[in-house]
């Protein structure tokens, strides 16, 4: 490629990302402005540099914001750690035993994927009323254990069929049950579709708004999601600095996971049978 076309192409790709960032930066800036620069000013420079909104916004809604932390890192470590559980034990089923109407449930399994929330969560709703669950963090982390995901059971279905069938036979050979091949076969040898699961549950769960809208109303329950909805009054108006302060901070985590876990984001998508 010659030079010129090769400085051109970088320099597209710089442009380009000077735009997808640009919000990000627009975020961070006004987090450190007046109430009203912040509209009135759309440069990434502050002409007035204010950081009590970070001081204001941590306790604006009369609770520390370190407890909505606190909740959106429970519902999504539970989220992580049921769906792990339950979705390879339902992916080494689907991929490796053989039961009556096995083709028929993992049908069903593909269709759940393509109904939409907003499909499920009246009768859901209705269920965990009954239960007495609403209002607690239960809705959001008991189906969780239940094999619930259809896309993360096909995820790791993929990536079993890819194994060998040969380790199942040995470890049978030696007197190993279903049970233990999964313990002790499938389960290491999935690492990569694992961290993806969990990667993407995380990320997935702690940005999740609208489930948590319906079942969380007590202010002391709420997670870091509704946390910023509620700096919204009813008019419409809001204490935008403070608002925009803690959605710098509630960027941190999922910021420093993804970069953390990056390769590993790369490695588990491209060893589970996505790509082709």
């Amino acid at each position: 490629m010659p030079t010129s076309r090769r400085w051109a192409l970088h320099l597209l790709v710089v442009v380009g990302a000077l735009v997808m960032l640009y919000p990000l930066f627009w975020l961070i800036s006004s987090s450190f402005k007046p109430n009203d620069e912040i509209f009135t000013d759309p440069g990434p420079v502050p002409q007035t540099v204010v950081a009590d909104n970070y001081a204001t916004g941590w306790t604006a809604l009369g609770v520390p914001f370190g407890g909505f932390f606190a909740n959106s890192f429970i519902i999504a470590a539970a989220a992580v750690a049921g769906n792990v559980m339950s979705c390879s034990m339902a992916a080494f089923a689907f991929a490796r035993l053989s039961f009556r109407f096995r083709k028929l449930w993992f049908a069903i399994m593909l269709v759940s994927i393509m109904l939409p929330i907003h499909v499920l969560i009246v009768p859901q709703y209705t269920l965990f009323k009954y239960l007495g669950w609403v209002d607690t963090f239960l809705p959001l982390i008991v189906p969780k254990f239940l094999a619930v995901d259809g896309f993360f059971i096909f995820l790791m279905v993929q990536f079993i069929r890819s194994l060998p069938r040969e380790l199942d036979d040995a470890a049978r050979i030696d007197g190993c049950g279903p049970v233990l091949v999964y313990w002790r076969i499938i389960l290491p040898l999935s690492r990569p579709a694992l961290i993806t699961t969990a990667i993407f549950t995380f990320i997935w769960t702690w940005d999740d708004f609208f489930s948590q809208l319906v079942y969380l109303s007590d202010v002391s329950t709420y997670t870091v999601p509704l946390a910023l909805r509620a700096f919204l009054d009813s008019s419409g108006g809001s204490t935008w600095g403070p608002m925009l302060a803690m959605a710098v901070l509630s960027l941190i985590p999922i910021l420093g996971f993804f970069l953390i876990f990056q390769r590993r984001i790369t490695e588990g998508i491209s060893t589970t049978g996505l790509k082709g």
